[in-house]
C-alpha cells in the first residue's frame, strides 16, 4: 500500500510546480566547506503532514541518524489509517544539502535549519502557496512526552513479549506511566535536563499475575528505582547509574 501511494506525492508536486518558479537543491548552497551535512545539527527526528492525492494527508515522522541510517513512519489520514514503517540508508548529494532515502521508491529531502523539505524526483521544490505543505519540522530532543520502548535491560536484549515494555514522562504532571511486562505502572520523577539527571519515585503497579513477563518486569522496576542519570541521542535513550554501563536502553516509538 505504501509503495503504491508514494507516486501520488510526485504527481502533486508535478502539478504544483507548473507555473511556479523552481530552484534545484543542488544549487542551494554552493560552498562545499560549509553546507548542511557538515555545518548543521541535522541528525534527529522530523515530523509533518505531507500532501496526499486521495486522502487528507500523510502524517510522517522521519528519523535521520548520524551513521547514515534512517527510519520512516507514515500514516495515511483516511477512514481506516494504517501505520507503515521502513528503515534503510540515506546518502548526501555532492552539494551536501540534500539526502536521498535509498529504497524501491527513493525520496529526496532538502536539509535546512531544523527542517526538511520533501522534493520532487528531479530535486526541485515548490516556492508557491503549497511550499509549506512539504516541510517536516525537527522534533525537540527532550526526554519528556515521548514513549520509550525498552530494548535492552542490564546489558541483554529484552525478550519478545505480547506487548512492548515502555514508559512515558508527562511533563505537565511530573508523572511517569508505562507497562512493565505484565502490569501497568505509574509514579513520579524528578528531571534536570541541563545535567541529564533523573530519578523515579513512588512507583506503583497493578497486581496482575502473568505466565510470562514477570521476571523482566521485576528487573525493569529495579532498574528504574536505581538510575540517577540518562543519555539521549535522537530516538535513543539510556538510563544509567553513576558512571556504570547503561542499565537500560530505549527507542522512541511514534504512535501519532
Amino acid at each position: 500500500m505504501y509503495a503504491q501511494r508514494v507516486p501520488f506525492i510526485a504527481v502533486l508536486l508535478s502539478i504544483a510546480l507548473s507555473g511556479c518558479s523552481l530552484f534545484s537543491s543542488e544549487d542551494a548552497n554552493p560552498d562545499p566547506a560549509h553546507n548542511a551535512s557538515n555545518a548543521l545539527d541535522w541528525a534527529g527526528s522530523y515530523r509533518g503532514v505531507l500532501p496526499c492525492a486521495d486522502c487528507e494527508g500523510i502524517e510522517t515522522v522521519l528519523v535521520l541518524n548520524g551513521d547514515g541510517s534512517y527510519a520512516e513512519h507514515t500514516k495515511y489520514l483516511e477512514e481506516n489509517p494504517i501505520l507503515f514503517s521502513t528503515e534503510g540508508q540515506f546518502i548526501w548529494n555532492e552539494a551536501g544539502n540534500t539526502v536521498t532515502l535509498e529504497g524501491p521508491e527513493p525520496a529526496r529531502y532538502f536539509v535546512g535549519e531544523n527542517h526538511l523539505v520533501h522534493l520532487a524526483l528531479d530535486g526541485s521544490r515548490v516556492e508557491g502557496p503549497l511550499a509549506e505543505s512539504y516541510v517536516l519540522t525537527k522534533v525537540s530532543e527532550s526526554v519528556t512526552e515521548r514513549r520509550w520502548k525498552l530494548v535492552e535491560l542490564n546489558g541483554r536484549p529484552v525478550p519478545a513479549l505480547e506487548r512492548d515494555l515502555y514508559f512515558t514522562l508527562h511533563s505537565d504532571e511530573g508523572s511517569v506511566s508505562g507497562f512493565g511486562g505484565c502490569n501497568n505502572f505509574m509514579g513520579s520523577y524528578t528531571l534536570d535536563e541541563a545535567t541529564l539527571r533523573i530519578r523515579f519515585e513512588d512507583l506503583v503497579s497493578t497486581l496482575m499475575a502473568c505466565n510470562t513477563g514477570m521476571e523482566v518486569e521485576t528487573s525493569f522496576h529495579e532498574v528504574l528505582r536505581g538510575v540517577d542519570n540518562y543519555s539521549l541521542s535522537g530516538d535513543n535513550l539510556s538510563l544509567n547509574r553513576a558512571r556504570m554501563a547503561p542499565l537500560a536502553r530505549f527507542e522512541a516509538v511514534y504512535l501519532f
